[in-house]
């Protein structure tokens, strides 16, 4: 296991770092396991720093709380998750005591899936998304690069559209990367993957994968759409 660190110094900022300095330690995040990647995001940002969740597994989290107990953990509840979704948050945050933010989005008038789906995401997800980071200076994600064609340049370590850094200590990692750790470490995962659904996210816009080959041909599926915003 790795030790548990509590940050003791003062958190870096955002403009600390170039461009050209984070494009660097992209490069040098590809020979290190994610557990050093997770422990320099904690070393320079914590406890300005956060670490989202979509709740299709924890192996982020288990990996995160190992170097860092108190992570913040954020989750946005659009309100339009599956059940067993919002059961695996539960879950979740009991096993690790986790320090949990979850990001409630506000009821509206009419179900904006049905009548805006193309700005659903940017109201829902990415509005609670920035107002969840509001004051940190870096955020992680589970995002890998194998999991769409979108994603296959995704850097270790960026700057965001918001100017903050984000980190993904596993876009390295493989499907069978992920199971392996999963079946190692008992690690929580979403029962709906163990029915077929290979990529997880609001209900009415998850369907089981239309393409075996493609895990995320099941969102969004018969539109031109293969991101939700938060990633971009």
């Amino acid at each position: 296991m790795t030790d548990v660190t509590t940050p003791a110094r003062t958190p870096r900022a955002p403009e600390d770092f170039t461009d050209a300095e984070l494009a660097e330690l992209s490069v040098e995040f590809e020979r290190l396991p994610a557990s050093k990647i997770i422990q320099w995001a904690v070393d320079n940002f914590a406890p300005h720093l956060a670490l989202t969740a979509s709740m299709t597994d924890a192996v982020l989290i288990d990996l995160a709380t190992k170097v860092y107990p108190e992570i913040e953990v954020v989750f946005i509840d659009t309100g339009y998750h599956f059940p067993e979704t919002l059961d695996t948050v539960e879950q979740v945050r009991r096993r690790y005591g986790l320090n949990l933010k979850m990001m409630t989005v506000p009821l509206h008038d009419e179900e904006l899936w049905k009548a805006d789906p193309e700005n659903c995401c940017s109201a829902v997800k990415v509005g609670q998304l920035d107002r969840a980071l509001l004051g940190k200076g870096a955020w992680m994600s589970g995002l890998r690069r194998t999991e769409a064609d979108s994603r296959v340049q995704a850097p270790l370590v960026a700057r965001d559209l918001r100017g903050l850094i984000k980190v993904n200590p596993i876009a390295l990692w493989s499907d069978d990367d992920v199971w392996g750790y999963i079946r190692d470490n008992d690690v929580l995962y979403n029962p709906l993957i163990d029915a077929g659904y290979l990529s997880i996210g609001c209900m009415p816009c998850t369907t089981l994968p239309t393409d075996p080959d493609d895990p995320r041909s099941g969102r969004w599926a018969g539109r031109d759409k293969t991101e939700c915003g938060l990633h971009q």
